[in-house]
């Protein structure tokens, strides 16, 4: 997923910063894992005493795991344990992997999330800013929501009578992982404000990336990678019937949401614009990330055309609004994320649910939709305002914006004393 995100974002942005995006996607893997490994995994799955917080943990993933014979071994291998063989990570003891490999695979997703915002606030981000919300997002704004959804907490509970949330679902993370990235992302286009020279004299002046054939490797990447994404989240490998239906599912969104992009560009904007239908794809992919398992593959097919249709339209909104966002993260992620989430309701089908994700609620197409809507709500207010403080803080204390002289000439040789491409021409845009 990273390889797949550093061609796209790097690709579709200029020359002069290559190396900073490259390097951004690759340290920031290594930060999520560490930050993850330390408090961020204990903050969403350890057990808590409320619905809304992970309140008993340990750090460094130092607790047992749920599964009696598993919990016993881990414990006496870990002289760091306080719990010994009493496990603490009931809310994914459904599934009987090793802690470990559930540890690792959530680590994967944790860091997606981190990534999504690389490419929104590209070309004109301080290097170590970045890393600094990077470590706080995986380590305490991304854990907290992915508690209430995938760590037994609010959003995911079973409600009873008259409790307004619960129920809501997200197989594999348009809210968890993409809308949360993308509220991220897009509270710091916000504090960050837009790349000299983008809008200029009333007028959205187009700043091309510098490379479609990286883009266009990059999004075939993350299309593979999403196989792993989707139908790994059944967490059972023997399951060959789920993850079929998944897979097939992830394929097909996949596939038409390039069409609905292809479709879309091509009457917006008069041509068929490919970076258009690379995210296209890539919003195909986002939108049905949570109902993968909830839907018929028809169902699947129309939820990714939609999402193909949106991409298109959500970048010239973004443009309109005066939100620079070079690789258009906000509109594939946060816009689709919120799209595939409600989808999930809209088009809820309680046979798929029961046979392919064994998660059926008994509710309604209607209701879940409702309950759905909630969860969006209450993720996307929570992310985005602890992520526009976030970024306030970041910027009162350390800076996050690089100079107009360094953004002019690049951030490249501004911020790590190299480029890309040596031996070319480098050309400049104000």
């Amino acid at each position: 997923m990273n390889a797949g995100f550093a061609l796209v974002e790097s690709g579709l942005c200029q020359q002069k910063n290559c190396v900073n995006i490259l390097f951004k996607n690759f340290i920031v893997f290594a930060i999520s894992t560490l930050s993850f490994w330390i408090i961020g995994w204990d903050l969403m799955f350890a057990d808590g005493t409320t619905p809304w917080l992970a309140t008993v943990g340990s750090f460094f993933v130092s607790g047992a795991d749920n599964s009696p014979a598993l919990g016993e071994a881990y414990a006496s291998m870990n002289p760091f344990s306080t719990t010994k063989y009493e496990g603490i990570y009931s809310s994914i003891n459904w599934t009987p992997v090793p802690l470990w490999a559930k540890f690792f695979f959530q680590l994967v997703f944790a860091g997606t999330a981190a990534t999504i915002v690389s490419g929104a606030v590209a070309e004109r981000i301080k290097f170590h800013s970045f890393m600094i919300f990077s470590f706080i997002l995986v380590a305490f704004i991304y854990p907290v929501s992915g508690h209430w959804i995938w760590g037994g907490g609010i959003l995911g509970m079973t409600p009873g009578e008259g409790d307004f949330f619960g129920n809501f679902r997200d197989f594999a993370g348009s809210t968890v992982v993409h809308s949360v990235g993308g509220w991220a992302a897009l509270a710091g286009v916000i504090v960050l404000g837009a790349r000299k020279g983008k809008f200029k004299d009333g007028k959205i002046n187009a700043i091309p990336g510098h490379n479609m054939t990286s883009a266009a490797l990059g999004v075939l990447i993350l299309w593979l990678g999403w196989f792993g994404f989707n139908p790994g989240s059944t967490m059972a490998a023997m399951d060959g019937a789920a993850i079929s239906h998944i897979l097939v599912n992830t394929n097909i969104a996949a596939a038409t949401g390039a069409i609905g992009s292809l479709i879309t560009a091509w009457i917006v904007l008069k041509k068929p614009d490919l970076s258009m239908v690379l995210n296209g794809c890539l919003a195909g992919l986002v939108a049905i990330t949570a109902p993968c398992a909830f839907t018929t593959i028809t169902s699947g097919a129309v939820i990714g055309f939609v999402g193909g249709i949106l991409v298109v339209l959500a970048v010239v909104f973004f443009d309109k609004l005066r939100l620079d966002d070079p690789v258009g993260a906000l509109s594939v992620h946060l816009v689709n994320g919120i799209w595939g989430t409600l989808a999930l309701g809209l088009f809820y089908n309680t046979d798929i649910a029961k046979t392919v994700a064994a998660l059926d609620t008994g509710l309604t197409a209607s209701a879940q939709f409702m309950q759905q809507l909630k969860g969006v709500c209450l993720v996307g207010g929570v992310v985005f305002i602890l992520s526009l403080v976030l970024w306030f803080i970041i910027k009162i204390i350390f800076g996050i914006r690089v100079s107009a002289e360094e953004e002019f000439e690049g951030l490249d040789i501004g911020e790590h004393g190299n480029v890309a491409y040596p031996d070319f021409q480098t050309v400049t845009r104000s």
